[in-house]
């Protein structure tokens, strides 16, 4: 059984040259060890989803603009994470309000071509399944 992913959460992208957190708002206000409890909803950029250092995806348009003033050489900018979709796939069995619980083998991808996994969810005894 895997642990709920909870508010504090630490992030990864496949793009990102810095880990990210998990924000959880209050929104069910549901607890779980004294934090609130995320689901595959919790997918907002810089709301949900904090930045993960520079990004080196040539799909940025800052890290294409600023690679190709340097002449090809990749050149890293600022994340800034384009997140559009919930994560995937979120507990079959879980729900916080009415939407599914999010697991630590969810993902999210941003729209510069990065995947977004969960590296450590934060909570240490609850479970989900």
């Amino acid at each position: 059984m895997a642990l709920l992913v909870i508010h504090g959460a630490q992030l990864k992208c496949s793009m990102g040259s810095a880990p990210g957190t998990l924000s959880v708002l209050p929104d069910d206000n549901t607890n779980c060890e004294d934090q609130y409890a995320a689901t595959i909803q919790a997918y907002q950029p810089n709301t949900n989803i904090s930045p993960f250092g520079l990004c080196r995806s040539l799909a940025n348009p800052q890290v294409a603009a600023a690679t190709a003033a340097a002449n090809g050489t990749l050149t890293p900018q600022p994340c800034e994470p384009v997140t559009t979709s919930p994560w995937t796939p979120g507990s079959n069995s879980v729900k916080i309000g009415k939407q599914a619980a999010l697991t630590p083998d969810s993902k999210c991808n941003c729209q510069y071509g990065g995947v977004i996994e969960i590296t450590s969810p934060k909570s240490q005894k609850t479970g989900v399944a």
